[in-house]
């Protein structure tokens, strides 16, 4: 019975990577041109990513009448302080979800997807895009005070990276459609295209700007737009009568409220990551976290309970804020509560973003600012233009986005007449965050998981090489008794130019290196009897663990202005099992940086190369792409002796197993190392003469 069932488990896998193929080489006859394909693949995933955002969208709506209207119903016995109860539900709802599958739980927001798109592997399992779909619907259908650009980002990344598995497109290309599909969601979401794309490229790719990538924004993002156009509508989300933005002379104003609003972005930031410490280090080390996240959503509650326009995403909220509906006294309160909610809320465990609350904060924050000035100081402003303004530069200095910022107010709006100081004001919020933090709220996020990301998004590659895997197993100890003649003896001897000194007790006390010797030379033959390793050894010896990983090396080596340190034991601690050196770091880097890129290259050089029907490199050699021979099954390169044996290089090999399966090393093309075992499906990719390739084959 067990065989039947994989019979037919392997039949379908079968059936799904050849309807997969089947389509690729539609789509290939179809899209002669590489960059036809290219669009053609964009303009799917922006209809994909549509279609999953108009859907994200209706959840949010569905969830929304459940709890507020049958649920609210059903707890007709507390009257109108059943609305207070039903955050608390959503939370505990949430609670549950986290319990029964906390490692996804914890792949949340923005981040996952810069992740997955500055990651060697770019790949984003299924299963977390699933859960962080169900997740925040039920969070913000529940009222808890949080936005859905943030899910959604996530939603579009994860799609986009399932569906560039699916067709089994490059890595590279992969990474790009991920960001597209990000930024694409965005775009559904708020009706914003533009905004979508430089989301996109402002966040998730950290600025990093090509061609070929912007193109795939746009299409992404302007096809996801019209699909949720014409599902959604094509209404402004926010009503108003046209601002009037004042007397240029009088734009330093709008410049004012911009660092303003840069300040309380700080202070936002501040504070979720003190409240993130806090619950986290203190209060669920005491309470469970159900039960901590259902007091967090009473919280929420009776805040809604007295204050409505807190529930929810805040659109409705905004809005009576720009009708000048709601006393300054309320929009205060309204500010300060958006203000500390939020982060309980998502640092309690809560799901969803921080775009709309920002938007949120940012009315308040303008509508207050012109109230002061025109109460207080005289001026006769417009305060719609300063709700507007501030919504952008609140936006800006929160997420570090400054054109998505200003392209997605102008978008949302359709109003260009206060173009110009929402620039301004953004641009000054932004500068305020940017010079104090020097990284936006998602970079952060990353370094407190331990990771670092270079300037090209790049996650830094020696995280992942420990000092173990390239340490040397030798280091030079003497004690610190020993003459100065038998010092310099020794380092004659050596191949090491840094030696350690040990005390009594075999406790390293010392480095002596070329530099020490160099500076007493002159003086050798007065002082040769007389010093000993103590006397030149430089005090205080810096020292890494065997587990320590390569980058914080290179940081220390940074610091420390050293070539090489001694190796400690992880028991032992006192116990020197080896050296790292400065020239061993950089060549595990390099590489390292050979690794990720080298199977990018020849995936993109090879894409053409079918099976059994070699490609042409020069005169006389191939490349041809082989299933691996039943001999071959179950014992590795070495083993086997290709190169030698049957005259042939492995330049790839290529995992061919189901297209649906969440293993990381499923549909890979990658460098084998010499240890690698061969598998059913692989799929070798061959260079060598073609002399040599038809004696294979036969």
């Amino acid at each position: 019975m067990d065989k039947e069932k994989k019979n037919k488990k392997y039949k379908a896998k079968l059936f799904f990577i050849n309807v997969i193929s089947r389509l690729q080489r539609t789509a290939e006859k179809i899209f002669r041109t590489d960059y036809a394909s290219y669009v053609f693949y964009s303009i799917i995933i922006g209809l994909f990513v549509g279609l999953a955002a108009v859907l994200f969208h209706n959840s949010i709506e569905f969830f929304n009448k459940i709890f507020f209207e049958q649920t609210k119903d059903g707890l007709f016995f507390l009257g109108a302080a059943a609305v207070i109860v039903l955050p608390a539900i959503g939370m505990f709802i949430q609670s549950l979800m986290i319990l029964s599958a906390p490692d996804i739980a914890k792949q949340r927001g923005v981040s996952e997807v810069i992740k997955a798109v500055a990651s060697r592997d770019g790949k984003i399992p299924f299963r977390t895009t699933v859960f962080h779909f169900i997740a925040p619907v039920i969070s913000i259908g529940s009222g808890n005070t949080v936005g859905p650009e943030g899910p959604a980002a996530q939603l579009g990344g994860g799609i986009a990276n399932k569906i560039a598995m699916l067709l089994r497109i490059s890595d590279s290309r992969k990474k790009v459609f991920t960001a597209a599909g990000a930024g694409a969601a965005i775009a559904a979401i708020f009706n914003t295209p533009l905004g979508g794309i430089f989301f996109a490229l402002e966040i998730v790719l950290l600025n990093e700007f090509q061609a070929g990538t912007f193109s795939a924004l746009i299409l992404s993002s302007v096809t996801a737009s019209a699909v949720s156009r014409a599902f959604l509508g094509n209404k402004s989300i926010f009503v108003f009568s046209s601002p009037s933005v004042g007397e240029y002379h009088n734009l330093y104003i709008y410049a004012l409220l911009g660092i303003i609003a840069g300040l309380v972005s700080l202070l936002f930031i501040s504070y979720s990551n003190a409240t993130s410490e806090i619950i986290q280090k203190k209060i669920l080390k005491k309470i469970p976290q159900w039960l901590w996240m259902t007091i967090v959503g009473l919280i929420m509650g009776v805040s809604g309970y007295f204050y409505k326009d807190i529930f929810g995403v805040g659109y409705s909220g905004i809005n009576n804020i720009l009708s000048q509906a709601v006393f300054w006294k309320t929009t205060a309160i309204l500010l300060v509560l958006k203000f500390i909610l939020v982060p309980l809320i998502l640092n309690s465990g809560g799901f969803g973003g921080i775009f709309a609350p920002s938007l949120f904060m940012g009315a308040c924050l303008g509508s207050l600012f012109a109230i002061t000035l025109n109460y207080f100081f005289g001026f006769n402003v417009d305060i719609t233009a300063f709700i507007l303004v501030g919504m952008g530069a609140v936006l800006g200095g929160v997420n570090s986005i400054p054109i998505a910022s200003i392209l997605i107010i102008f978008e949302m709006t359709k109003d260009y007449s206060f173009i110009l100081p929402l620039m301004l004001a953004v641009v000054s919020s932004t500068m305020i965050v940017q010079i104090i933090l020097k990284r936006s709220v998602h970079e952060h996020h990353l370094e407190k998981q331990g990771y670092r990301l270079a300037s090209k998004g790049d996650i830094n590659i020696l995280k992942s090489v420990t000092v173990k895997q390239v340490m040397s197993n030798e280091a030079v100890l003497i004690p610190e008794e020993t003459p100065l003649p038998i010092v310099i003896k020794k380092l004659m001897e050596s191949k090491h130019s840094t030696f350690y000194t040990v005390n009594k007790q075999n406790i390293l006390s010392g480095t002596i290196n070329e530099t020490e010797l160099r500076q007493i030379i002159t003086e050798y033959e007065h002082i040769r009897e007389v010093l000993v390793a103590r006397d030149i050894a430089s005090q205080g010896v810096t020292t890494v663990l065997e587990n320590d990983d390569l980058d914080s090396v290179m940081q220390l080596f940074e610091k420390k202005g050293a070539d090489e340190f001694p190796v400690m034991d992880t028991v032992q601690k006192n116990k020197v099992i080896g050296t790292v050196r400065r020239y061993e770091v950089i060549s595990a880097y390099n590489r390292e940086s050979l690794k990720k890129d080298m199977p990018e290259f020849l995936s993109h050089e090879l894409e053409t190369v079918s099976n059994k029907k070699p490609s042409r490199v020069f005169d006389d050699f191939s490349v041809v792409e082989i299933k691996a021979p039943d001999k071959f099954i179950g014992k590795t390169i070495a083993d086997l002796g290709i190169r030698k044996n049957y005259g042939l290089t492995v330049l790839m090999v290529r995992t061919n197993n189901s297209p649906y399966s969440e293993n990381q090393d499923d549909n890979n093309l990658f460098l084998p190392e010499p240890n690698y075992i061969f598998k059913n499906d692989d799929i070798l990719l061959l260079f060598g003469s073609n002399e040599k390739i038809d004696e294979f084959n036969s």
